[in-house]
């Protein structure tokens, strides 16, 4: 992918992240939102201690957004009980990064925010 393209991907996840972050800095030390993105593979994940040793902090993602260059298209999965990330079946795949993340926002099943 040009760079361009990387940049205008990460500037439209970025935004659509710092929107699910809470607004309070006192409940973001509890629950706070992050991403990684490397020009093909994004993942939004949760980021907040451990329940059982809250001096760790953990990252949980719930979100891997996948982009196949050869096809110019965007797949959804979203992360099971059983901690394998599977094919978001309602909307699999688009040629829009903003149509994947108003599909996220949305979360008709419960599949990312439970």
């Amino acid at each position: 992918m040009k760079k361009d393209i990387i940049d205008i991907n990460e500037s439209t996840i970025r935004k659509f992240v710092e929107a699910l972050r809470p607004e309070d800095p006192e409940i973001r030390k509890k629950l706070d939102f992050g991403y990684s993105y490397d020009g093909k593979i994004i993942e939004i994940y949760e980021i907040r201690p451990r329940w059982d040793k809250p001096e760790e902090i953990q990252h949980i993602p719930f979100v891997k957004i996948r982009y196949y260059k050869s096809r110019n298209i965007w797949q959804l999965y979203w992360m099971r009980g059983n901690l394998k990330w599977e094919l978001y079946e309602p909307f699999p795949s688009s040629s829009h990064l903003n149509k994947i993340l108003e599909i996220i926002q949305e979360d008709k099943f419960g599949c990312f925010y439970g």
